[in-house]
């Protein structure tokens, strides 16, 4: 599908119908993008199961989201940490257990910027641990029930995928030399990104086309994102930046998700996200993906590279 036929408004949720009998399992849904994904699901009858680390937040975001939209909301959490694969792996184990559909899995949940090389408890760096190999776990063990519900994996990328090395350092994946935040967070993200192309092939290959899978981002939302994890200059630089107008709401910046999410006939093989200036804010369409994101070679070593960090096979 053409986007341009989205009108110049872009994409919005007035395209979103009834949704009620679809389920969505959203990452990150405490704030910013993933909880404004979550709460226009939910008010369009959906079901959403959410994946998040910290559950008293989680109470207090489902409590904010049954006063406004009322208490028959149908909408459940479950503990994850994306920075543990046995939290990822339980988690996964839990929805395969509790979750009869899956229409999209929506990985949106990230850590960014993050000041000093840190490594997870299995020896990732932090933000490709979480970012990359966290969703790369959690894809792949809910890929049965996705397959059987025709549905879709919807990964939430960023324009940073773009302003770093421009391919995986897999010699030093980890950056334990020359670690600078903002090329670790950019390798991850191209990570994230590249894999989603990659797993199209893959589909392609075994005949396995009625699970559809799409590469976004938020553009430049005014999330807490940079506040969680980044260093003090960074919070100061992205505060300042959240003033200007080249910033839009954490509502806006969950359109594409949503998109990729719901939307008939949409392009997999496109890259979606704001289509105004430097693609960080403006109407939600297609934009052009840089070619190193779908270099050929490197994603099919990093796919290799990623079954062997995290002991997950996907089941083609």
């Amino acid at each position: 599908m053409n986007t341009k036929e989205f009108g110049k408004q872009g994409w919005t949720p007035d395209r979103l119908g009834n949704l009620s009998g679809k389920t969505y399992v959203i990452t990150g849904t405490t704030s910013g993008t993933g909880y404004e994904a979550a709460r226009i699901l939910l008010s369009k009858g959906a079901k959403v199961v959410m994946l998040n680390r910290s559950a008293k937040k989680t109470e207090e975001v489902i409590a904010t989201l049954k006063k406004e939209l009322g208490n028959d909301i149908d909408v459940s959490f479950i503990l994850m940490d994306l920075a543990e694969q046995a939290s990822v792996r339980a988690a996964a184990a839990e929805v395969l257990e509790k979750v009869k559909r899956i229409d999209a899995l929506l990985c949106n949940a990230a850590i960014a910027q993050v000041p000093k090389q840190k490594l997870t408890v299995d020896g990732f760096e932090s933000q490709l641990g979480v970012n990359h190999y966290g969703h790369f776990t959690l894809q792949g063990l809910l890929f049965p029930l996705i397959e059987k519900s025709k549905g879709r994996i919807v990964t939430v990328g960023s324009m940073g995928y773009d302003m770093g090395i421009k391919t995986i350092k897999f010699d030093d994946m980890n950056w334990d030399k020359d670690y600078t935040p903002n090329d670790a967070y950019s390798q991850s993200k191209l990570a994230q990104i590249m894999s989603v192309y990659e797993l199209q092939d893959r589909l392609e290959k075994a005949g396995k086309t009625d699970v559809k899978a799409y590469a976004c981002h938020p553009g430049s939302s005014r999330t807490s994102l940079i506040a969680t994890s980044g260093s003090l200059m960074m919070r100061i630089i992205f505060g300042l930046m959240k003033l200007s107008p080249l910033t839009q709401s954490a509502e806006k910046g969950a359109y594409p998700q949503l998109m990729c999410a719901t939307e008939k006939d949409l392009d997999q093989k496109a890259f979606y996200g704001p289509t105004g200036r430097s693609n960080w804010i403006g109407p939600v369409g297609a934009h052009k993906l840089e070619p190193h994101a779908k270099d050929k070679a490197v994603a099919g070593k990093l796919w290799t590279v990623s079954e062997e960090a995290t002991g997950v096979k996907w089941n083609f």
